[in-house]
């Protein structure tokens, strides 16, 4: 995962459809009722715990908007550590909750731990998982920019990713070509080709130097040489059937 739905509406609603999930599951199936938890008392939990998994949804959306602002980036490792803050957030929510005087709880913390919240958490993490998923494709088409940054504080690139054509190695930097009122421009930024083909895995290597735009690939100039907008590359056996399949 690459990327990351920072819109505030998305993720509430993200968030309401969660608690919604788990009110619903949680008062039907009733997953660690031991046979003593009476009409009452399970519907309190329900709504609880339910209410409880859309505030600190919400609270995660906030927090995750305000990082990913600063670092312009998402990756897997970080969409770990969202779900599990998320977790340790709910955990501390649902027990206060469970010892509130409405419930007054027996459980001590790694009691309520092991014989209640694991439960909950194995029902709505593969959930959380398949909505965040699905929040990506709710990324509008227009917000497609890209925000290319180097090591320096200064190296920084944004452009769309349509006017990309192409990111060249350059020692160590790399040379990021592109297209700006219809002319073709250049900008070195300190950073190596593999980060770069990391961040942005719609780009396709065609030599050891070379990263393409594919939508800019115009034809082949001779079996070793492309022309794309602007600009020749050449292109290194290796991958060239790569290319080819394009």
């Amino acid at each position: 995962m690459k990327q990351l739905n920072i819109s505030i509406k998305h993720n509430l609603v993200i968030g309401l459809l969660i608690g919604l999930w788990l009110f619903i599951f949680a008062f039907i199936i009733k997953p660690f009722d031991d046979g003593t938890i009476n009409f009452r008392a399970w519907f309190l939990i329900s709504f609880g715990f339910s209410v409880m998994a859309f505030l600190c949804y919400s609270l995660l959306t906030l927090i995750q908007k305000g990082f990913y602002g600063r670092i312009g980036k998402w990756n897997i490792s970080l969409e770990i550590i969202a779900i599990f803050l998320f977790h340790i957030l709910y955990l501390i929510g649902v027990f206060a909750i469970y010892k509130s005087p409405i419930l007054n709880g027996g459980y001590t913390f790694s009691e309520f731990f092991l014989i209640i919240f694991i439960k909950v958490a194995l029902i709505l993490t593969p959930v959380i998982i398949l909505a965040r998923r699905y929040l990506i494709k709710l990324i509008p088409l227009k917000d497609d920019v890209l925000i290319i940054k180097g090591e320096n504080k200064l190296d920084v690139l944004k452009i769309k990713k349509a006017d990309l054509v192409c990111i060249s190695n350059a020692q160590n930097y790399v040379e990021i070509f592109y297209i700006e009122n219809d002319k073709l421009h250049a900008k070195l930024i300190r950073s190596s080709l593999k980060k770069i083909q990391d961040d942005f895995d719609f780009l396709v290597q065609i030599h050891r130097s070379h990263l393409i735009n594919p939508s800019h690939f115009k034809s082949w100039r001779n079996p070793n040489t492309i022309i794309l907008t602007q600009i020749e590359l050449p292109v290194s056996r290796k991958y060239k059937d790569v290319l080819l399949a394009l």
